[in-house]
């Protein structure tokens, strides 16, 4: 690929993985706040789709470099907050009688704060840790096997994330043995979902300096 064609390239790649990662993060606010069942495994709904943000993070990190991927950490977390916020401000909001859903609507996208709270803080932290981690790697250890960036990042983030999220959220709400249930169900299911989206770090070249 030429010079040309990386300058045009890469703008490209950027907008579709910066709004790939903040709609994945709001995703997984909204659907965090409802806890499933994983056979017999208590799951908060949001674990399914929000590990694929420290991937797209780190492409983030690949393509604009880590000042603007700090930046895109703290951005999202504000738009997430701004997006609780909006959802609860929508859910009190008087309804129009003839539409009958007001209190479907409230019960199901009413936020629960101490859960949107608990997520967006475990999100910010760890995804700034995830950062520091990518960073050292490729700066420290090797540019080669960006896979291996990528698992070394999200080794460390990843748990930060999910002990921060489960204690925060349910820690002196729910029995402890249901609180490290969740943690270690999202943990195994963060960890499969991250090996499933490895090959995203290869979407662009790996060309963008490190600050």
């Amino acid at each position: 690929m030429t010079k040309e064609q990386l300058r045009i390239e890469i703008p490209r790649a950027a907008v579709i993985v910066v709004a790939a990662y903040i709609a994945a993060q709001m995703l997984a606010d909204v659907a965090s706040t409802k806890i499933g069942l994983l056979g017999s495994l208590a799951v908060d709904m949001g674990t399914f789709i929000y590990p694929i943000t420290f991937t797209l993070r780190d492409v983030v990190h690949k393509v604009l470099g880590r000042r603007n991927a700090q930046l895109l950490i703290v951005t999202a977390g504000v738009i997430n907050l701004i997006m609780a916020a909006y959802l609860l401000w929508a859910a009190d909001f008087p309804s129009d009688p003839s539409w009958g859903l007001g209190a479907e609507f409230s019960a199901i996208l009413g936020p629960i704060w101490r859960i949107s709270l608990a997520s967006i803080v475990a999100e910010v932290v760890s995804e700034l840790v995830d950062t520091e981690i990518y960073h050292w790697f490729v700066t420290r250890v090797t540019r080669r096997y960006q896979w291996a960036r990528v698992l070394a990042s999200n080794s460390v983030s990843v748990p930060i994330d999910n002990l921060l999220f489960a204690v925060g959220a349910f820690g002196w709400a729910l029995p402890w043995a249901v609180v490290w249930q969740i943690f270690l169900v999202n943990l195994l299911v963060k960890y499969g979902v991250t090996l499933i989206s490895l090959p995203l770090i290869y979407v662009v070249p790996d060309q963008a300096i490190d600050e």
